[in-house]
């Protein structure tokens, strides 16, 4: 036994299995060619975040695309940031927006799959394997070097204007012997194990990213950590490993990692793994004071997906939006195929800007309101009383107390070529619509301004007497026309405009006044259809009271 295997064994003795033995139970996938099997790994440090849910989105994408497989895994190796409940959010918000999970962590409870466990805090032993193959081949080695040790060194290199990190001459226990090593455990002295890095700085790595196209950067020459001290690996390390043995062909992943890429490309190398196509994703970003920046967790609300729940923006609103961020030719696919499935879209990953799209409030709205005009009453009923159940109980109440009667506001202008797009979020429902529940009905005495009281009185009195509640629309605004003449209004909108001195208005102002009475509003959906909902006892009701108001 060599010196290095000795190490090994001095380090990792409970480690009996060997990296043969895992590549046997984690095999190459049988995948059509060009398949792709990408991943998100969040970390439950937090709640989900705009930007992992992006991530998600363009992952998810990616496999649809070609055949492929998306998994999720959780990288929960920073115990001290771990947030309780952060792996429910973190799925159950991804379940939320629709994003299909094909293996890994299907639930928040439930892993699918063959090559888990899908928990890092559940592979140790896996990673340990490795580490141990490193360490018998002299590519590894304990460091016992303290926190306080490893900040004078630090402090010592910036004060000097070197490079800082643990490299080179810094790196006090590279040439550590095993009789050394020995001697300080038994004393007691806590340890992690670094790679004893091969690279120099003098030299570069070139490598294609499937986004940012060809990079170039300096060969990594630190001797970062492989394992902590409690033997759970580093982020770099538990890539590493993972991605080859769930056989991953593309990292796609934000670019915060770029800079981390010369070591994974060396760590896939050192062990003998072939390295997966880095794509990196530039940030969504926000406009602030003029000057974009990366969308923040502490300053932006919108940052957290529940931003997005609790304000009422259905998930399918939302993908549709972070897809117009994706790929700047989703809005033509969506143009020419409006109630298209996004899925059909021809996702190319290389296309994806590289520079970071800002959010846009505004166009999230305007892409909602389409998206929630297209759905059918029974659906805006059933989402709306989801999310009112939630987030609103007491209009939730309303809602449900009669759900045809529900079902009939909602359906209002919506079962047509053209639909309304009042609607762009579930919070805009109840002042949309709360004219139509006694709840929330206001009056309102805005009438057209230029009408004198006396004339809107007139009106509203003559129009109680002739109104039918099984009128159509036609039939409805011809009893108004016929109003006209004996109050001195004209029918026609083109005579009363040719000739405004001859009338006191037009049909068309007499409809507004009707409408306020009825609504307290200006401007709503037909008020015909309204009408008909409301059922003539409300809207007599409403008429008289409008009277007795003026």
């Amino acid at each position: 036994m060599n010196n290095f295997e000795r190490m090994a064994e001095l380090l990792l003795p409970n480690i009996d299995k060997t990296p043969e033995y895992y590549e046997s139970i984690y095999p190459a996938r049988d995948l059509p060619d060009g398949a792709r099997v990408v991943r998100i790994a969040p970390s439950p440090t937090g709640y989900l975040h705009l930007g992992t849910l992006f991530m998600a989105l363009v992952n998810r994408i990616t496999a649809d695309s070609t055949g492929g497989i998306f998994y999720t895994r959780i990288e929960d190796t920073d115990k001290k940031r771990e947030i309780d409940g952060g792996i429910d959010d973190i799925i159950n918000g991804l379940i939320r927006f629709g994003i299909n999970i094909d293996e890994g962590f299907v639930t928040p409870t439930e892993q699918k799959g063959n090559y888990g466990p899908y928990k890092q805090s559940e592979r140790a032993e896996i990673y340990q394997t490795y580490v141990k193959k490193l360490l018998m081949e002299g590519l590894a080695y304990p460091c016992f070097c303290t926190a306080e040790e490893l900040s004078i060194v630090r402090e010592n290199q910036e004060k000097n204007k070197i490079r800082t990190g643990y490299h080179g001459e810094y790196a006090k226990h590279r040439n550590i012997t095993v009789e050394e090593a020995e001697g300080l455990i038994k004393e007691g002295k806590p340890y992690v194990i670094r790679l004893k890095s091969p690279g120099s700085e003098e030299n570069r790595i070139f490598f294609d990213d499937g986004i940012k196209g060809k990079v170039e950067m300096p060969e990594n020459d630190e001797d970062f950590v492989l394992l902590k001290s409690d033997g759970i690996p580093t982020y770099h390390f538990a890539h590493a490993v993972d991605d080859h043995l769930m056989r991953t062909t593309h990292v796609i992943r934000g670019d915060e990692w770029i800079s981390s890429v010369p070591k994974h490309i060396q760590l896939f190398k050192l062990l003998g793994f072939k390295p997966p196509k880095y794509c990196h994703v530039a940030p969504i970003m926000k406009l602030e004071n003029g000057a974009k920046r990366k969308i923040s967790k502490r300053k932006d609300p919108e940052a957290a997906v529940h931003y997005f729940a609790e304000q009422g923006f259905d998930s399918k609103s939302v993908i549709e939006y972070l897809m117009t961020i994706a790929s700047s030719e989703f809005e033509d696919f969506r143009r020419a195929n409006p109630t298209e499935d996004r899925q059909k879209f021809k996702f190319n990953i290389k296309k994806m800007s590289v520079s970071g799209a800002l959010f846009d409030e505004n166009k999230l709205l305007d892409v909602s309101k389409n998206v929630v005009s297209t759905f059918t009453p029974d659906e805006v009923v059933e989402k709306l009383t989801l999310w009112a159940k939630e987030y609103e109980p007491d209009f939730y109440s309303v809602l449900t107390l009669n759900p045809d009667y529900t079902r009939s506001v909602f359906a209002i202008d919506r079962e047509c070529p053209k639909p309304r797009k009042d609607i762009a979020k579930w919070n805009e429902a109840k002042n949309y619509a709360a004219y139509m529940f006694d709840e929330y009905y206001v009056p309102s005495n805005d009438f057209p301004e230029h009408l004198n009281t006396s004339d809107i009185k007139a009106f509203l009195c003559a129009y109680r007497e002739v109104y039918s509640e099984t009128d159509t629309k036609e039939e409805w605004f011809a009893r108004i026309k016929e109003l006209c003449a004996p109050l001195g209004f004209a029918a026609d909108t083109k005579e009363y405009k040719a000739n405004r001195e001859a009338y006191k208005g037009s049909a068309g102002d007499l409809s507004s006044v009707l409408r306020v009475a009825i609504t307290g509003r200006k401007n709503t959906p037909d008020l015909c259809s309204i009408m008909q909902v409301l059922g003539k006892d409300k809207c007599v009701a409403r008429i008289n009271a409008a009277i007795d108001n003026i």
